[in-house]
């Protein structure tokens, strides 16, 4: 593949084109152009649409291409310019042309610098994770090209699941869809576009409904989305958990909506709020369930002191029933969600990292996993915290953090087996690194009100010291330095060192190793283009789908294996011996193998051992060696079944 970064360029502007024209139509339909907080939920409001075409246009005879995404965007845009109709004309502040135009700008830079992160670790244009579940969501990709669709109710199919979230996969495949690009590199242009994109927008939007549209509160949150490992880094090499990473990029967005629906007046104006609410919901969810609990979570933080503060400031028995039984209801539908939501004990075995005492400092910190600490986001967070104290209905901005928080320590800072965890986190697999990355989306509104009461601080001085327009402009100049200087903080180089190995393609990769790798992307010229390839899933082999254009017999390691499979699996190597193995071979249609060793994604010795009929294959007149990389990478044709 092209080591040349241009290749990226076509798929990833689609990637950005779609997450953020159809939000902006929708917005723009049905709230007008006039405000950056609400133009800034685009990225929600475009994965509910992308989610739902995707769903939507098998049903409707449609293959995945831009037709599904603009029919559904047309009539989301009607339904929104509908209620805005209904509603009659609003008198909401605008967002002054000065604070968009810095806004804007601010947000532009945050987008190259968390672009050039994510290229870092990369390390090129068409690496592969080597990890886990990268088998699977690269092969998902190549399956939603092949059967051009990306329905959630499909997708799942390459593990046997009924239902998947599909809002990441539904970019992933329309970039390579639009652009022609390969399945890897369109896996990587949508990455890069949730994360430099999606994501500070969502902070934006979530930080200007909490505490205005103010040039610095823009400014600062756009720079903060820059600054942290856990998100959007953590992610993009841990599991690895691309559908998890697209729900958070777009989790801020979310819980903006519910602090928008808090503080709009008028039936028919809250109406229209739920309308928006459900879209976000929708989109936050469509991207991982775990995002969409996050979103309850950290909302209902927010709905708590809100409503507890008015209550408090009104003093009337009468209102206080009202928000008592709200908080009731509330109470129940959490409770409802988290039972639903709950995750087998196989699935949820995820041990503490660290103490509680070390968890609560990373947690204040907002540096999990050992990050080091990044000293201007610690002390605009020190600030933020006093400024809350010091004038309690800011209490708010503070309560995603609070939420996020106490998961987090419980999650990685209390035994397993705890009752209070398996209660709070389960639904989290009880995985300390997911509830590490909402960290960030929850407590940069306090680094934001840190570094706006700087910025008044710092503007009063200058007032008394009658400074002149040219000392403002170099405080502010100083200022937007020192905050864009956290994306290359320590935090952040570690981060981004750390996940770089997981893409670094090396003839000791754990998935897919460099000789492997140039084997499989010889696969069209080696196979023909109906060849059914064998291969054990845990060595890579299996992503012959996805990088060598090639039907394999298993595209995951997971999911339901029939007999006959299975005794391919353990026994293929005594194909000259057991004339079982070719009965087999005819009834799965099978005409290749890929044997790519024993080394294992995991580098266990003790794994994909129920597969060893796949392994160490000697040529024979029944496997024909076809083409071979290095010592372990073979392909062989299979002959006289």
């Amino acid at each position: 593949m092209s080591g040349s970064w241009s290749v990226i360029v076509m798929p990833l502007i689609v990637s950005v084109l779609a997450l953020t024209v159809p939000g902006l139509v929708v917005m723009a339909a049905g709230w007008g152009v006039g405000r950056v907080r609400l133009l800034a939920l685009a990225p929600v409001i475009s994965i509910a649409v992308l989610g739902v075409s995707a769903t939507l246009a098998p049903m409707i005879g449609l293959g995945w291409s831009p037709l599904p995404v603009a029919i559904v965007t047309t009539v989301a845009g009607a339904a929104a310019f509908g209620l805005r109709r209904w509603v009659g004309s609003e008198h909401d502040d605008r967002t002054p042309p000065a604070n968009a135009l810095w806004g804007g700008l601010a947000v532009a830079l945050a987008a190259v610098i968390i672009g050039l992160q994510l290229a870092s670790v990369f390390g090129g244009p068409s690496h592969v994770s080597q990890t886990f579940d990268a088998i699977v969501h690269l092969n998902t990709v190549a399956y939603a090209l092949e059967m051009q669709d990306v329905s959630a109710f499909h997708i799942g199919a390459t593990s046997d699941i009924g239902f998947y979230p599909n809002a990441w996969h539904t970019v992933a495949a329309l970039a390579a869809e639009v652009s022609g690009a390969s399945v890897p590199v369109a896996v990587n242009a949508a990455n890069i576009a949730l994360g430099a994109v999606a994501w500070p927008l969502s902070v934006v939007a979530l930080s200007a409904a909490l505490l205005s549209e103010r040039t610095a509160v823009l400014v600062s949150a756009a720079a903060l989305s820059t600054g942290f490992g856990a998100f959007p880094i953590l992610l993009m090499y841990f599991g690895v958990l691309y559908p998890n990473a697209m729900g958070y990029a777009v989790l801020p967005g979310g819980i903006a909506v519910v602090v928008h629906l808090l503080r709009t007046t008028g039936v028919r104006s809250r109406l229209r709020a739920v309308f928006l609410l459900l879209t976000a919901s929708a989109g936050v969810g469509l991207g991982h369930p775990n995002a969409f609990l996050a979103m309850v979570a950290l909302g209902t933080g927010i709905v708590v002191v809100e409503l507890v503060s008015a209550a408090w400031r009104r003093a009337s028995r009468r209102y206080w029933y009202l928000v008592l039984a709200i908080l009731a209801a509330l109470a129940l539908v959490i409770i409802g969600l988290w039972r639903f939501s709950r995750t087998g004990e196989g699935m949820s075995r995820w041990a503490p990292w660290q103490t509680t005492a070390q968890a609560v400092g990373e947690a204040l910190l907002l540096s999990p996993h050992g990050y080091t600490l990044t000293v201007t986001i610690s002390i605009l967070i020190v600030i933020g915290l006093i400024s809350i104290v010091r004038r309690p209905h800011l209490l708010v901005v503070a309560a995603p953090m609070v939420v996020a928080s106490l998961l987090f320590v419980v999650v990685s800072g209390t035994a397993g087996g705890n009752v209070v965890r398996e209660a709070l986190t389960n639904p989290w697999y009880n995985d300390s690194y997911r509830l590490a990355a909402l960290l960030p989306a929850a407590g940069i509104p306090v680094a934001v009100l840190g570094a706006v009461t700087v910025v008044d601080l710092a503007m009063r001085g200058l007032r008394r010291m009658n400074a002149g327009r040219g000392w403002r402009i170099a405080a502010a100049a100083l200022g937007v330095i020192a905050i864009f200087s956290v994306g290359v903080s320590p935090n952040i180089l570690r981060a981004a060192d750390e996940a770089r190995g997981a893409y670094a393609l090396t003839p000791t990769s754990p998935l897919l190793t460099s000789d492997e790798e140039a084997l499989l992307e010889r696969l069209p010229e080696t196979t023909p283009e109906d060849a059914v390839i064998a291969g054990s899933a845990w060595t890579g082999a299996s992503l012959a789908y996805a990088i060598g254009d090639r039907e394999v017999l298993r595209k995951h390691v997971f999911g339901s294996i029939g007999p006959d499979e299975e005794y391919l699996n353990n026994h293929l190597r005594d194909i000259d011996s057991d004339p079982a193995v070719c009965q087999v071979v005819d009834r799965l249609g099978v005409d290749y193998v890929l044997d790519f060793g024993a080394q294992n994604v995991w580098n266990n010795p003790g794994v994909g051992l129920e597969r060893q009929g796949l392994y160490d294959l000697t040529p024979s007149d029944r496997l024909i060696l076809v083409d071979s990389q290095g010592p372990d990478a073979r392909l062989f044709r299979i002959e006289g079944c």
